[in-house]
């Protein structure tokens, strides 16, 4: 077997401030705020889609949107309009650090233990604010997290703030994300939460030896005296239970007792195209809908509080080729951009995905992902199926992630044989 190609590894993520560049141009991610867009600022972003880039949007696995195909030349311009909308921070560095993940139903979901909105607004200004934390790694993650029917349980993120009950009593559990899973430390109240993970942060600055490194990454000799001194700022916690959950996503129109109150719309492979995104985007306005929150599962969240708007909205967006079925093969799939909008892929990731999600259930895969190249960077779970280009072929894999020795190289064009291959790779 041939060896896989290397690819290059990069060790930050593109922002708008800081555009990365990709096969199809720049690339430049907007982050929302408190984890949600307003309709307007959605239209606004596919206009500047249209008008500055090539018309394609990614909705990313850490809940940012990203315009893809943009020009050097057509900065200036894109700057001032994301300015003049309020998605514009100040600096590259306060718009990097600004990495906070919301539970995607804050404030609508009636099985939340609290809003943890309030909570990532004094994160995300604290962390814009205090200029020593711009020295975080450039992919260092937050995550606020009200529990409910969509919990962030399942995400990782270097630190964690999670809603939990103690003796009848909503507060906030402080964890730290370590090679086997969360290292929980303790609980604060609300009031208390973002200035504990401010605080983490800046132990966390003092004690990182490598400028890269994520809170995962610290040894142990750096990491004990860390978690000491924010443990002891901290209430004793008691063993967190699982979420019975574990997906998180729903789709569809979502229900408490009978009653609308959310509608979750998937995007295929994260990719929207911008007048699909501007078209949802004057739908939901015109329903009463304001906006629009985020998900790392790809996935759009619009509150409904009637059930004739929750039709008409699933509706729309099914229309508009947005997932609003579970049983869609095509969710079972991760897909990169692929070629040609990575200068890294050597294969198309998108039509090969939409070519084989047919064959999923036949084969009885729960999770397939398809990679442009070994990076992997649609997932870094392990799937059923892995498909990854390695120049003119496709290398297959059980059970793996990209970064794995395929078993077996397979021609574009001859993917339909995986029908008979599956069951013996």
């Amino acid at each position: 077997m041939s060896a896989q190609l290397q690819p290059t590894v990069r060790g930050w993520c593109p922002g708008a401030l800081r555009p990365m560049e990709s096969g199809d141009g720049l690339i430049v991610r907007v982050r929302p705020r408190g984890g949600a867009f307003c309709c307007t600022e959605l239209t606004a972003i596919a206009e500047l889609s249209i008008r500055y880039g090539n018309g394609h949007i990614d909705l990313t696995r850490r809940a940012n949107l990203q315009l893809r195909g943009l020009a050097v030349e057509s900065l200036p311009a894109l700057w001032d309009a994301l300015r003049t909308h309020g998605m514009l921070d100040a600096n590259a560095e306060a718009e990097t650090v600004r990495n906070v993940m919301v539970s995607p139903l804050a404030g609508l979901d009636p099985n939340e233990i609290l809003d943890p909105r309030p909570i990532a607004q004094k994160l995300e200004q604290g962390l814009t604010d205090h200029t020593e934390l711009w020295r975080l790694p450039g992919k260092f993650g937050f995550i606020v997290d009200g529990t409910g029917r969509c919990s962030l349980d399942t995400e990782r993120a270097d630190i964690r703030l999670r809603a939990h009950m103690i003796d009848g009593k909503a507060v906030i559990a402080a964890g730290l994300d370590r090679p086997g899973g969360v290292d929980w430390l303790g609980y604060t109240s609300a009031a208390e939460a973002a200035g504990i993970a401010l605080e983490i942060a800046r132990v966390f600055v003092g004690a990182s030896i490598e400028p890269r490194a994520r809170m995962r990454d610290l040894p142990q000799q750096f990491y004990e005296p860390l978690r000491a001194q924010i443990y002891a700022q901290l209430n004793p916690l008691p063993a967190l239970h699982p979420r019975p959950n574990p997906a998180g996503r729903e789709l569809g129109v979502l229900t408490q007792d009978g009653k609308p109150f959310a509608v979750g719309l998937a995007i295929p492979f994260g990719r929207l195209e911008a007048g699909a995104l501007r078209s949802l985007a004057h739908a939901a306005h015109g329903l009463g809908s304001a906006s629009f929150r985020l998900s790392p599962w790809r996935t759009l969240y619009a509150a409904v509080n009637r059930s004739a708007d929750a039709t008409v909205m699933v509706a729309a967006g099914a229309a508009l080729g947005f997932i609003t079925d579970e049983r869609d093969p095509l969710l079972r799939i991760e897909a990169c951009p692929g070629s040609p909008g990575c200068r890294s892929a050597s294969c198309d990731t998108h039509a090969i995905a939409r070519r084989i999600a047919s064959l999923l259930p036949d084969l009885g895969c729960r999770s397939c992902h398809i990679s442009g190249c070994a990076k992997g960077c649609a997932s870094s779970r392990v799937s059923d199926l892995v498909l990854v280009g390695l120049e003119s072929r496709i290398g297959v894999s059980r059970n793996s992630t990209p970064q794995g020795a395929p078993r077996v190289l397979l021609p574009p064009d001859r993917l339909e044989e995986l029908r008979s291959l599956y069951a013996t790779l």
